[in-house]
């Protein structure tokens, strides 16, 4: 038996580097340095227990209520000690070990010495039991808080496919995963990060997919953070992506378990925090961010027209606003008559420039689609339809701004909530008044000079390594069918080379049947 060779008393302790020592081996002394460090927590229960009746031998199990399943801890740790094993029956010499080896029956138990790990342990949900002349403690994975459980997505939604969605538990998530992809190789990393937080956070890959540079790049990067707590995966977002100027995400995060399955397929890295529904993945291209899910489980010619669809919407997000400020100010001899003449009518009473009333319009239209994002469900979306309706109608009359104007600003708005990553909604929106203010000053040209410096800075990026654009720049010709179009399933047999440098192929070698079996 491990028995601590000094005594100490409870007027000795002091909380100052207390959390780096050891276990002391009174039970009464680690019970009071546990109430002192955590302030006499309300939450913190801590049941007394007499282990071996003829010698007094006492013991303790504490736990965080709210954190812990207290059935688990209750049946199988409670009344196994105190019930089923009474004290007369266990041997004072092997205390610690008959309980450790016999009387818990958990699936985990793990055994420390350290009084930071025990705490750690502690507030993460496990219950542990201390035992007095003991230097090590035990502790039983007994966590049980409440979650929202697995819902479907609010943010992705679509009209075949899984409804399904990440939530803010670790393990759950994990689960999800597992669920889809049921390879051996499937790796699932975890790491702990926040000094404060200490937040649960796991790394998943498939081991001979995904490019071993990619993983160990990102756990590098991941040991390099430090602060004080993770609430989010924004934060680690945040630490990761490289270069971290560039409006445009480098990193993709979805709620989607078949979206992050088909990631991992393809040799990417997913990262999943503990609290948060958001999962990350990389390397992300910039083609992933107008890629969805559904694209997969419709008819390939629907996902291919789907894709064109919303390529065509990103250059409307884009550009339509200055395309109208540049024709309309310098270059009108480029609209029909019959149109510039209307459009002069419209424009006769209005007082400010078509720069003016686009800036207008666009920051009052952005201002309404915050607003409806943070008022309440119920009344929301009336507010931001009354809202755009009644502004609009109301700046026409007043002779503000012009009924093309309205348009115009209509159109764009609705082309950008096509995207499927709100994330890559917010860099067009940025965006758009830079091109604007271009449109305004240089016309056409400025527009041009615009469209140059936007392709030159995505042709820049980077994402761990791989060309941000790819696989249009540098240009792969054998993934062309899986970017703009679709191929159909029968023909998609590779993995992308620009993730999947090892393990390209997706069949194993079998016949593959075209409509049907031979």
């Amino acid at each position: 038996m491990r028995r601590g060779k000094k005594k100490t008393t409870i007027d000795d302790i002091q909380l100052d580097s207390t959390l780096s020592k050891l276990i002391d081996g009174s039970l009464e002394v680690n019970l009071t340095v546990i109430k002192k460090i955590l302030g006499d927590a309300s939450d913190l229960v801590i049941r007394r227990m007499t282990l071996n009746n003829s010698n007094n031998l006492k013991g303790a199990v504490l736990y965080i209520d709210g954190l812990v399943d207290k059935t688990s801890v209750q049946d199988f740790i409670l009344e196994v000690m105190m019930v089923e094993v009474p004290p007369e029956k266990i041997s004072l010499a092997h205390v610690y070990e008959e309980i450790k080896n016999s009387a818990l029956p958990i699936g985990e138990i793990t055994e420390t010495n350290k009084l930071d790990d025990l705490l750690l342990r502690l507030l993460s949900g496990e219950t542990l039991v201390l035992v007095d002349k003991e230097t090590q403690a035990l502790s039983a994975s007994t966590k049980g808080w409440k979650d929202r459980g697995v819902q479907e997505t609010t943010s992705e939604s679509v009209i075949r496919g899984p409804k399904e969605s990440f939530t803010e538990t670790l393990r759950t998530n994990t689960a999800l995963v597992r669920r889809k992809i049921k390879d051996p190789n499937l790796r699932i990393d975890a790491k702990k990060i926040g000094n404060m937080t200490v937040t649960d956070v796991a790394v998943l890959y498939i081991e001979g997919t995904a490019d071993e540079s990619v993983v160990k790049e990102l756990h590098a990067r991941l040991d390099k953070i430090d602060i004080d707590g993770v609430l989010e995966s924004g934060y680690i977002e945040e630490f990761i992506e490289d270069p971290p100027y560039s409006p445009f995400p480098k990193v993709y995060y979805t709620e989607r378990p078949d979206s992050i399955a088909g990631g991992l397929l393809e040799g990417k890295v997913a990262i999943i925090t503990d609290g948060t529904p958001n999962v990350l993945l990389v390397p992300a291209l910039f083609v992933n961010f107008m890629q969805s899910s559904e694209d997969y489980y419709q008819r390939y010619d629907i996902g291919t027209f789907i894709r064109l669809l919303r390529l065509f919407s990103f250059v409307i997000a884009l550009f339509m606003p200055s395309l109208y400020i540049a024709i309309t100010t310098f270059h009108q001899e480029m609209i029909p008559a019959p149109l510039l003449i209307n459009l002069a009518a419209q424009r006769e009473g209005v007082p400010f420039p078509a720069f003016v009333e686009a800036v207008l319009m666009e920051a009052t239209f952005e201002i309404l689609r915050e607003a409806g994002v943070r008022l309440p469900k119920a009344v929301g979306s009336a507010v931001s339809i009354v809202g755009a309706l009644v502004l609009g109608e109301s700046a026409v009359q007043a002779g503000l701004v012009s009924p093309a104007m309205v348009i115009v600003v209509a159109i764009t708005a609705i082309s950008s909530f096509v995207f499927p990553s709100y994330n890559m909604a917010i860099p067009v929106r940025m965006l758009r008044f830079s091109l604007m203010i271009l449109a305004a000053t240089f016309g056409l040209y400025g527009i041009i000079l615009g469209l140059i410096a936007l392709v030159l800075h995505l042709c820049s990026l980077q994402s761990f390594g791989v060309p941000y654009m790819s696989p249009f720049a540098p240009l792969v010709p054998k993934d062309q069918k899986d970017v703009l179009v679709r191929f159909p399933h029968w023909g998609l047999l590779s993995r992308p080379s620009a993730t999947s440098h090892k393990n390209e192929k997706r069949t194993n070698g079998r016949n593959q049947s075209k409509g049907g079996s031979k």
